[in-house]
C-alpha cells in the first residue's frame, strides 16, 4: 500500500470547488462522463463512468472532504480526504489519498493530476 499527497490550485472558491466534488449535475458538467453522487455521509459516489467508486466519510461543506474508495478487497480501507482553503487564485485543494494498492499507485497517482484535477482547472479557467 502506497499514499499520495498533493497541493492544486483550482480557479474558484473553496465553496464552488465543495458543490462540484459533491454535485452529480456539476460533477457530470466538469467530467465530461456520468457520474452519480448522493453526497451524504455514507452516500455512494461513481465517476468517470465508474472508474472511481465509493462512498462519502464526512463532509463539510466548502472546508474538507473524506471518502473511502473502492479497490476490492483489501485490508484497510482507501481513504481520500480533500481539504479545501482559501488561496489568492481561488482554492489551495490539498489531495491526501491513503493505502492505495501497489499496482494502482502509479495509475492513480497520475490520474489524480490528469484527468481529474486538470479537468476541475479547466472547467472554471475563465476563457
Amino acid at each position: 500500500m502506497k499514499d499520495f499527497k498533493k497541493y492544486f490550485i483550482i480557479p474558484a472558491t473553496p465553496d464552488e470547488v465543495y458543490l462540484a466534488l459533491t454535485t452529480e449535475i456539476t460533477a457530470r458538467l466538469w467530467t465530461g462522463d456520468e457520474a452519480s453522487i448522493d453526497p451524504v455521509e455514507g452516500g455512494e459516489f461513481s465517476m468517470w463512468d465508474g472508474a472511481i467508486i465509493g462512498k462519502f466519510i464526512s463532509l463539510e461543506p466548502g472546508k474538507k472532504i473524506v471518502q473511502q474508495w473502492y479497490f476490492g478487497e483489501q485490508e484497510e480501507p482507501s481513504i481520500v480526504t480533500l481539504k479545501l482553503h482559501e488561496h489568492k487564485k481561488g482554492t489551495s485543494l490539498e489531495v491526501n489519498h491513503l493505502h492505495i494498492p501497489d499496482e494502482a499507485f502509479d495509475d492513480i497517482a497520475e490520474g489524480w493530476t490528469n484527468p481529474y484535477m486538470a479537468s476541475l482547472i479547466e472547467f472554471y479557467e475563465e476563457d
